[in-house]
């Protein structure tokens, strides 16, 4: 077979080698690793900015209801104040005032049966008196105390040896297991006096109680 080579040898291609066929490839097939490689990691960074964005909305989520809880906390501490305030306004309330039905049952029960109820007033004044305060007991500070009167108006004859009924009325008073830990002092007054044109007695006697109580 004969070859003619018009171009004088200008234009049979150059025969590939091994060499260069290996280095061609390998210079074909870095950028392409590489652009797999960098795919690969763009593609890893993607889903996990997509979790960690799913994450962080979770969390806001969970952030916002926790932030309706602690709004919801606070009213209720505010709540509390108030209802603490209160109480505490109902309970200095309450002291200023007393059941009386016991105490007038004891009176009534222990009254004798020869003298005549004729009035029951009930009377309140304040005294100061020095209690320890609430934030630093070693100091006191003054508060009003109520100190409470009963008086018990009764009448009865003057030959009725009423002084000495009086007496034993005021001893029974006194010697109440209800009523006489409760008194501070019992004092009586008497003066003359006529109830349709009868001479009578009447006595007052003040039971006076413990402060506070």
């Amino acid at each position: 077979m004969f070859t003619i080579d018009l171009l004088k040898g200008q234009g049979i291609p150059i025969k590939s080698r091994p060499t260069g066929i290996a280095i061609s490839a390998v210079a074909v097939a870095v950028p392409v690793i590489i652009a797999i490689v960098m795919l690969g990691f763009y593609l890893r960074n993607k889903i996990i900015i997509s979790v960690r964005m799913q994450e962080t909305a979770r969390c806001e989520t969970e952030i916002g209801k926790f932030s309706e809880i602690v709004k919801l906390q606070e009213s209720f501490e505010k709540d509390k104040g108030v209802y603490s305030n209160c109480l505490a306004e109902v309970k200095s309330s309450i002291g200023r005032y007393v059941q009386w039905s016991p105490v007038l049952a004891t009176v009534v029960e222990n009254m004798p049966d020869s003298v005549t109820l004729s009035a029951l007033e009930a009377k309140q004044r304040s005294i100061k008196k020095k209690v320890p305060q609430k934030d630093d007991p070693q100091k006191t500070t003054d508060v009003d105390v109520p100190v409470r009167t009963l008086r018990v108006s009764i009448s009865a004859s003057p030959q009725a040896d009423s002084d000495e009924v009086v007496r034993d009325f005021q001893a029974h008073l006194r010697s109440s297991a209800f009523l006489g830990p409760k008194l501070e002092n019992i004092t009586v007054s008497q003066e003359a006096s006529k109830v349709e044109g009868q001479d009578i007695v009447i006595y007052q006697i003040d039971c006076v109680f413990k402060p506070g109580l």
